[in-house]
């Protein structure tokens, strides 16, 4: 039997960059698979119908073109329905991508999923969940979280640079605040800048707050990071980008199955999207979702 694939497009991925290079991705795949459904939807409720319909059909694969928000519902679809998911990285961070190993460029990208269409590789690798909702990369509490989503209401500037200004806008206004982060063999009681719970290494367009964290060890790796002065973390965030903040006397790293967060009301992100508040509690459940290798 042959290989029923789809082609999710989210048009506003990269500026539209996604929109732009649809048709060349979609002319590639088809070289390699039986039969390709091209997916083209603008609101997440769009996208998981068209999946729906898809998969009602026999979907086999899941090839996502776009950033981090798409892949993040091409994570929910495909681990809730065991279809294996494939990335063609088109938006702003490409964490997922970049922590599987994906090239960087859409074009290389696709080359690289022919190849493994074609030759079937395909691996399993881990998820965090939290409540009903999946996590591909890291879930994060504390300052980086409120940054996102005081980018996320900003509407100018646009790209990279609203985050340099979220960065900016929130050093002034984010306070330390108590947490209690408990993994079960292990409960930290601590005032703290910022919690992340990594099942891979990258959030915010390739910072590798949990550099050593492996999606396919069964565990999450968590950074913590106590109490800070601004002054402090101003100097500290430079460090985050090549991954040496692990050195600084404030950070600890633990490894965990699951992970508890209470004690204060800190927005929580995890894929970049919105999940809510502390108290959260995350799960790290192995094997949950098929990638092509």
């Amino acid at each position: 039997m042959g290989i029923h694939a789809a082609l999710a497009v989210h048009p506003a991925s990269g500026h539209g960059a996604a929109a732009r290079i649809a048709d060349t991705v979609a002319e590639r795949l088809r070289t390699a698979v039986d039969r390709l459904d091209v997916l083209v939807a603008n609101t997440v409720e769009e996208s998981r119908e068209l999946m729906r319909t898809s998969h009602d059909a026999g979907l086999d694969v899941l090839i996502v073109l776009g950033g981090d928000g798409a892949a993040h519902q091409g994570v929910q679809f495909c681990a809730n329905h065991d279809v294996a998911l494939g990335l063609v990285p088109a938006g702003t961070g490409n964490d997922f991508a970049r922590a599987l190993g994906v090239p960087g460029e859409p074009l290389p990208a696709v080359d690289a999923l022919v190849a493994a269409l074609r030759s079937g590789a395909r691996r399993r690798i881990d998820l965090g969940r939290t409540g009903e909702t999946w996590f591909a990369t890291v879930l994060c509490a504390g300052f980086d979280a409120s940054v996102n989503e005081r980018a996320n209401r900003m509407r100018w500037p646009s790209g990279p640079r609203r985050y340099d200004a979220a960065i900016l806008a929130e050093l002034a206004a984010f306070r330390p605040r108590p947490v209690v982060v408990d993994t079960g063999a292990e409960r930290l009681e601590l005032t703290a800048t910022l919690v992340a719970i990594g099942n891979t290494r990258f959030y915010g367009g390739g910072v590798p707050v949990c550099p050593t964290a492996d999606p396919e060890d069964g565990v999450f790796d968590v950074t913590v990071v106590g109490e800070m002065t601004r002054r402090g973390l101003i100097r500290m965030l430079p460090g985050l980008r090549t991954g040496k903040h692990l050195t600084h006397p404030a950070v600890r790293t633990l490894r965990a199955r699951s992970v508890s967060l209470t004690g204060n009301s800190w927005p929580a992100y995890a894929d970049g999207e919105p999940q809510g508040a502390v108290p959260v509690t995350v799960e790290c459940v192995p094997g949950a979702l098929t990638v092509l290798a």
